[in-house]
Order: structure tokens, then sequence, then C-alpha cells
């Protein structure tokens, strides 16, 4: 069985010659060390090694969002200015202001050479009337339509090795990232209105947009990420099923009504949430980590969900970088052994992240070894 085979057989409930295995972010096509953007962490020698165990060896799950063409001229363009500069340690800092009437919302980002990802400095929305006032800004009425060769030569290129999949925020992600966490839970827990609102507004944009590309590219893997927002303790559980299932379950419909298959993207705290997961009818959930970081065992998981989902992950990325190999192989094969036990749709393993410094640890290497190794043992 080969790598595509091994992941397809696995999302349709399939029985596999053995569980598939994904370094998540890692994918071996995207880490390209011979770029030279200073931003690049993957040109440090060290990531070599895991570059090549990635592409040669785990079932490759390459994440794609999907780009729209023939767009016509959206109204933000014009209120909407962003500039960047670079201070002397390297950083770049992106500053977007928006000038909307007498409102004027500004945001700042920083990205640092030796690391990769992007910190939110100083977030879009900062109160309640940040919040009126990005509602009631005017959005594109259509938006063109899914630019699909990009993701055919990507799933050419792959050829046997792995899938694409298709990467989309839901309508409580693209909320939620404007402002900190602390905005974010004083609004959606004391101005639910109004939180509807703006959840509708990305949902008016969000559901056409999955439909075009769920039509054009049918039969995909989708991950959908976002509801952790609404997760315990953050908000209470009956939150998660007014922000998210009100909003991602057409979306799940939508992509499954194509052949597709819909994975939830859902971090942390899960057990007093997992019915409203259900509920959307999704096909898949990842990371589902396991307790001090999470709170629910994946044995319980496949014991009560895994007949409808292809479970994904059970593998915290902080072992990776911290825990000593031998005890991190305990973990890999406990997660092996409770996540095929019993009846279940399937199960992939998979850590939660991916580490995303310049140099990667020999530690963490030698952990993602082990997981190559205890998988074909297993």
């Amino acid at each position: 069985m080969n790598r595509r085979e091994r992941l397809m057989t696995t999302l349709m409930g399939q029985i596999v010659d053995r569980p598939p295995v994904s370094f998540y972010e890692l994918n071996g096509m995207d880490e390209n060390p011979d770029d030279p953007d200073p931003y690049n962490i993957y040109t440090h020698p060290s990531w070599q090694s895991l570059i090549e165990l990635t592409r040669e060896k785990t079932d490759r799950i390459v994440m794609r969002s999907v780009p729209f063409i023939n767009q016509p001229s959206d109204p933000m363009d014009e209120l909407t200015t962003t500039n960047s500069y670079t201070n002397i340690e390297g950083c770049r800092f992106t500053c977007k202001t928006i000038r909307f009437g007498k409102m004027i919302l500004t945001s700042l980002t920083r990205r640092d050479p030796d690391v990769n990802t992007i910190w939110n400095i100083e977030h879009l929305i900062k109160n309640k009337v940040d919040l009126e006032t990005w509602i009631s800004l005017p959005q594109a009425e259509q938006f063109g339509t899914p630019d699909i060769p990009g993701i055919l030569r990507d799933e050419a290129q792959l050829g046997d090795s792995g899938i694409v999949m298709i990467d989309t925020p839901d309508p409580l992600c693209e909320v939620a990232m404007l402002m900190d966490m602390e905005t974010h839970i004083l609004l959606a827990a004391t101005e639910p209105a109004l939180f509807h609102k703006a959840l509708e507004k990305a949902y008016q944009r969000l559901l056409p947009q999955t439909e075009a590309v769920a039509r054009a590219l049918p039969g995909r893997l989708w991950r959908i990420y976002g509801p952790e927002f609404a997760s315990p303790p953050y908000l209470r559980p009956d939150f998660f099923k007014e922000y998210v299932n009100r909003y991602d379950t057409p979306m799940v419909e939508t992509i499954q009504r194509t052949g597709g298959y819909a994975r939830i993207h859902c971090h942390g705290k899960i057990k007093l949430i997992l019915d409203h997961i259900a509920a959307t009818g999704c096909s898949g959930l990842d990371p589902i980590e396991p307790p001090p970081q999470g709170d629910v065992e994946l044995g319980y998981v496949r014991q009560h969900y895994g007949e409808q989902m292809v479970l994904f992950g059970n593998l915290e990325a902080s072992d990776i970088e911290n825990l000593p190999t031998p005890a991190f192989r305990m973990k890999i094969r406990q997660a092996l052994q409770t996540g095929t036990q019993g009846e279940g749709r399937g199960f992939v393993l998979m850590p939660s992240s991916c580490p995303y410094g310049r140099q990667l640890p020999a530690l963490a290497m030698n952990n993602y070894v082990a997981m190559i190794e205890e998988i074909e043992r297993f």
C-alpha cells in the first residue's frame, strides 16, 4: 500500500496495512533549504535530515489554502494602508491602518528571523466600538473563482507519497484573530448579539467560498481551524455550540456533500465539547492532545466518537523537543495502541505542531526518527 492509498483508505474508514504517520506542518515540500529569504529557518543545516525523513518516510499531508482569481475590486483596498519596516535586529514589523469615516483601526505584527511565526503586537480590534466599526466595513459581494492549477500541480508532485489537504479558517477564527484573547473572551461572553453579527459577516464570505472550492476540488481532505477559540476554559461549552456549530456545520456539510472529508482542528481541553464537535458531522478531528495539555484520553475519544471520525494526533509538540527519546517512544506506542483499539474509522499518528526555531534540537530529530521507527515496527 503506497502512502497516498494509505491516507485515502484511512479517510474512507477502511482497513490499512498500518496507521499513517504525519509530521503535521512539516511535509517535505514546503521546507526549502535553498530559499535565501532571511526569515526561512530551514536554511539551517540542522533541518536537512528531518526534511529528508519527512519526504521519504511520512504519509505526507500538504496543507494548502485555495486562492481565487478573477476577483472584483475590493472596497477595502481604498480604506487600507500597509507599511513594513525592519529594525537593526532583522525583525520585520508590518503596520496596517484602516480609515473608515471618523474611525481608524490599526494593527502591528512582528516577524523574527529565527522564529517561524508572526507575533501580533497590536490587534486591529481593541474594544466593542472597534468591533462595531469592523462589522460596518464594506465587503466585496463577489470573490471570483478558485485557482486550482496550483493544487493539482502539488498533487502531481506528491504522486503516491501523500495528499493535499485544503485549509480554511472558520468564521470564529477570522473574528477572534482580530483581537487579543482577553478582548475576544470578554466580547464573546458579554456581547453575544454583536459577536454573532461579526461571525455572520465572515460566514457570508466563507461559506460560498467553501462551496466553490469543494465543487472545484471534490473528494479532498479539509482542515477547518478556529473552533478552539470557543473551547473551555475560554468560554462555556454552550458558547461553542453557538459560535462554532451554527457556522461550521454548513461548511462541513458542503465539503462532505462533494465527497470530501472535513477535519475539525481544535487544540486544548475538548472533553466537554466533543458532543458539539461530533454534531457538526465532521469526519476527522485533530490534534487530541493528551493530558495535561488536553483533558481527555485518546481511548475515550476512540470509544465514543471513533466510528464517525478519523482521529489525528495525540503526540504533544513540546514532548518532541523536551522529552527523552525512550520516554517519547512510550508515548508513541501508547498512542498507536489506543488509537487503533476496538472499532473505529481510523487513526493517524501526528504531533500537535512542530518546532519553529531556526536550529532544530538534536533531541527533536531523535524523537522524529522514533516516530518513524515505531510506526514501521507497529
